[in-house]
């Protein structure tokens, strides 16, 4: 494999240079990760792989290994710019690169079966981005191998389970703030899909596997099933609908049809007995990405919206009618909400990118025996959600109601 770059070896090193870098070996090991794609989620996971150990003390220091790619000289100026030591274009060769220990697959969805069970078969770990997969099927067959290989670990990259906001939410709900859960209501809308839109890979039904639902449904069906600790029971209703049916080739004048849906919306209940509304779309002007979510309960609520990410808002029942109202909580303070002692002096805020390096510090943890912050989701969790994803498809196509034990 070649190598992103040459070290200049003619310049002298004095010995304070040398004497620092034996130190910093001797106190963590490395952790040898291999990425699978340099796009948008690419950089985001380079960018967690360079600053995790710069702000989180972790037994293991993440290495960027090796990053893989179809094209070469992208991917080329790519590892020179994000620092990993080699690239390749053949995602094989990280199965059978016996250094590798972590694999990190940030492909389309269609992709993610294929690398996955080839990682597990060759005994790397693996981390996969969100959704699973693009088919409940190929999501069935990544959880099954992930149970033949019980020593080791997954992970899936539901990032917004480490905004401190929702950590906290987490906590409170674990608490028992909220008592009894009567509704959720979760939103992600985003505008960026308009017709000028070309036909990328996100609106191939071959690739994708669905429109705006896997893309962001997903994420708010994670979220709530995280928040609330239970599974869904069932579907009660589902619209899907594709407004814009043909798009532009990229590079070429003519259009093709676009196969996924723009918008997705569903009813459904909680085991606990708590009903739920999601909402997915790609043509919501003016929300650029309004992922948020509204939990009320018998003792209280609490409401998130990533377009304001470090705020999570909480109402106590209990202050009655006189004096009751919602709490704004910025979620930067140190020793009360999740992360944030990692990062800067309390009131500073955080961004999208602290989500990805907040996981990247439990998946870590997770590989040393340790408890992350709060759970991770592997792909038998993950699996959950695509469960979800696929009963709320066939609840829009058949026009009925779907049980979650009909969709295995």
């Amino acid at each position: 494999m070649p190598t992103a770059e040459r070290r200049d070896r003619s310049r002298p090193q004095g010995p304070r240079s040398r004497h620092l870098v034996e130190e910093e070996s001797t106190l963590t090991k490395p952790l040898n990760v291999a990425l699978i794609g340099q796009k948008f989620m690419g950089r985001a996971h380079s960018n967690a792989l360079s600053q995790v150990s710069h702000f989180f003390d972790l037994p293991l220091k993440p290495v960027k290994h090796t990053v893989c790619g179809r094209d070469e000289k992208e991917l080329k100026a790519f590892a020179a710019r994000w620092g990993w030591q080699s690239y390749t274009t053949r995602w094989g060769e990280l199965a059978e690169n016996p250094e590798i220990a972590l694999v990190d697959i940030g492909t389309p969805n269609d992709m993610h079966a294929e690398q996955a069970i080839a990682m597990l078969e060759a005994g790397k770990h693996v981390a996969c981005e969100k959704p699973l997969a693009g088919t409940l099927a190929d999501a069935r067959a990544m959880h099954e191998a992930a149970k033949r290989r019980k020593k080791l670990k997954t992970f899936v990259w539901y990032n917004y389970r480490r905004v401190p906001a929702l950590a906290l939410a987490y906590r409170l709900i674990r608490e028992g703030r909220l008592g009894r859960i009567y509704h959720v209501r979760a939103k992600y809308l985003q505008s960026w899909g308009g017709k000028d839109t070309p036909l990328l890979w996100r609106f191939q039904k071959k690739h994708a596997g669905s429109g705006a639902h896997g893309d962001l449904n997903a994420h708010i069906v994670d979220m709530a099933r995280f928040l609330l600790g239970e599974e869904v029971a069932e579907i009660h209703g589902a619209v899907s609908k594709t407004f814009i049916e043909e798009r532009r080739i990229p590079g070429q004048e003519k259009k093709g049809r676009s196969s996924v849906d723009d918008a997705v919306l569903f009813l459904a209940s909680f085991k606990g007995g708590a009903v739920a509304s999601f909402e997915a779309t790609r043509l919501a002007a003016p929300h650029q990405n309004a992922n948020s979510i509204e939990i009320n309960g018998e003792k209280g609520a609490l409401r998130f919206d990533f377009e304001d990410m470090n705020l999570l808002q909480f109402y106590d029942a209990s202050h009655g009618l006189r004096e009751g109202g919602w709490t704004r909580i910025m979620c930067t303070s140190a020793g009360n909400h999740p992360y944030a002692e990692a990062w800067w002096p309390d009131a500073h805020i955080l961004g999208y990118e602290h989500g990805f390096t907040n996981m990247l510090a439990d998946i870590v943890r997770v590989l040393c025996g340790r408890t992350p912050e709060v759970p991770l989701p592997d792909f038998a969790d993950a699996y959950e959600t695509q469960r979800v994803l696929e009963a709320a498809l066939l609840a829009a196509r058949n026009r009925c109601a779907i049980k979650l034990s009909e969709v295995e």
